[in-house]
This record gives structure tokens, C-alpha cells and sequence, in this order.
């Protein structure tokens, strides 16, 4: 068998580097903002099926200010403990939620819904238009797991930007930086 000159080795060599690079960049970008199905084990399980579904806590009661600020936090454990100091003390999980109250700690919670940094995107506008969290969060109140079930990708965004009844603004300048 003939040997191939090295200059032909070191050529397929950096062009399949090339190719594999180009690869996985476009499918990085693909993948911007569509973790559907992403569901991380969080640091205390928490129920949106029980707070938010069965005894009906509004999503505005936990996620304070995201009808007046651009993003939705993640609540303080002070929130948590507005009930947990009297309700379900004895459980092993309140008492891990007691232990970060009580040194003055934050929930460790692991961001589940995430949009790209180049990207702007404000809660508050979305509210003051009554889109409700249901659109882009999914049945949060069925969900004894928060997961992503929205690809909340670009063109996710531009699909109900572009409806009849929403008349939303899809010039790039609104939602990028």
C-alpha cells in the first residue's frame, strides 16, 4: 500500500479537526436555551404540584417582585420559612430548610429555566401583558419536579411574539443586547 505524503496527512488531519470544531459550534448554538426536559435534583425537593397546585400558593407569593422587576428570583429561604417555623417542623426536610435559616444561607436552588446571556428577556413586561408563567414555565402546578418543558429558544419566542393578539415587538434590538 502507497504511503501519502505528509503535507496530504497533516491536511485531513487539521481539516476533520476543522470539520469536528464547526460540528460541535453549530450544535452548541442549536441547543441555546432548549434544555426541554431538564429536571435537576435541587438541594431540598421541592413541590410546585403541592405549594402551587394542591394548597394553591400563587407563583408571585415565592417568586417575589416578578410582577415589578425584569427577572422572577428564586425565593429567600425567609420565604420559605414564613410557614415551615410552624407547618411540618418535625420533618427531616424542613429541618434542612430550618439549618439554612438559621445560618443565615441561601438555598443552593439550581437554575432550571435559563435563556442565553446575549439575550434580554423581563418578567415584568410579560406579566403587565397577562401572558401567564403557564406559557413558557408549563403546568408548573402538576409538577412535583420543576422541569423545562419549553425550548424557550429564539424562535419559541418569535412564534408568540408574532400572534395576532399579542402585537409584540420582533425587531432584534428588543431582546438582544
Amino acid at each position: 500500500m502507497k504511503k501519502l505524503p505528509s503535507h496530504t496527512t497533516t491536511i485531513v488531519v487539521v481539516l476533520c479537526v476543522v470539520v469536528a470544531v464547526l460540528a460541535g459550534g453549530i450544535r452548541f448554538v442549536w441547543r441555546m436555551g432548549n434544555n426541554v426536559g431538564y429536571a435537576p435534583e435541587q438541594p431540598i425537593p421541592f413541590s410546585h404540584q403541592l405549594h402551587g397546585g394542591d394548597l394553591q400558593i400563587p407563583c408571585a407569593y415565592c417568586h417575589v417582585g416578578v410582577d415589578t422587576s425584569k427577572h422572577a428570583v428564586v425565593p429567600a429561604v425567609n420565604i420559605c420559612m414564613n410557614c415551615h417555623a410552624v407547618v411540618k417542623t418535625e420533618s427531616p426536610l424542613i429541618q434542612k430548610l430550618k439549618g439554612y435559616a438559621d445560618r443565615s444561607e441561601s438555598i443552593p436552588w439550581i437554575k432550571v429555566h435559563d435563556i442565553p446571556d446575549h439575550a434580554r428577556f423581563t418578567h415584568e413586561r410579560h406579566i403587565a401583558k397577562n401572558v401567564a408563567c403557564e406559557e413558557c414555565h408549563g403546568d408548573v402546578k402538576t409538577m412535583a419536579r420543576i422541569k423545562q418543558v419549553k425550548t424557550l429558544q429564539m424562535g419559541f419566542c418569535i412564534d408568540c411574539h408574532r400572534k395576532a393578539d399579542v402585537n409584540a415587538s420582533i425587531n432584534c434590538e428588543s431582546c438582544h443586547y
